[in-house]
């Protein structure tokens, strides 16, 4: 009798926990302007997403460093960087990880790309890019596509990471024909 209501407290608690992860806040617009940020890259440089107008900004949410799919997420970005450079777009990664986290990390895997410490979980919880889970937080693997003018274009709230870079390319291509401005 007691096992069976100590079932019950842990199935609620964990009912509650997805309940909490899933966030009351919600998933920017597409069309809307993207929240603005700053934050501190693998150098421990500022980065600022007002820095980036006039061109296309791939920003993507990873739970963690040096974990299997963020790792396979990050190679394939980083195999991709020319064919991003030549869309004119610009691939930032966040997760709340630390700076020197995010040093180690590109060091080991060989990344060149922006890594942004979001250790505060602001950004995360602005974009709706944040897993609450009881005690643990990390940032949802999400991607936001952001067009020259820093609008929402395009949203992924279910990525898969092994083909998840092919797709944003792919989806580039397309943005970019729609786009007004000509594609910049």
């Amino acid at each position: 009798m007691l096992r069976n209501i100590a079932v019950m407290i842990i199935a609620s608690v964990i009912a509650g926990a997805t309940l909490l992860a899933s966030g009351s806040s919600s998933t920017p617009a597409v069309g809307s302007m993207a929240p603005d940020f700053t934050l501190p890259s693998q150098q421990g440089t500022p980065v600022s997403l007002k820095d980036y107008r006039g061109k296309w900004v791939v920003l993507y949410f990873y739970p963690r460093d040096f974990t299997s799919g963020c790792t396979v997420e990050a190679h394939n970005f980083q195999r991709d960087q020319a064919q991003y450079a030549q869309r004119n777009a610009v691939v930032l990664g966040v997760s709340v990880d630390s700076v020197d986290s995010h040093k180690q990390f590109c060091a080991k895997e060989g990344l060149n790309f922006k890594l942004l410490a979001d250790t505060d979980r602001k950004v995360s919880t602005a974009y709706d890019s944040l897993t609450n889970l009881l005690l643990v937080k990390f940032a949802s693997r999400h991607t936001f596509i952001i067009d020259p003018e820093g609008r929402i274009v395009r949203t992924y709230t279910s990525v898969d990471p092994k083909s998840h870079s092919q797709e944003v390319l792919g989806a580039l291509d397309e943005l970019k024909k729609q786009h007004t401005g000509g594609g910049k």
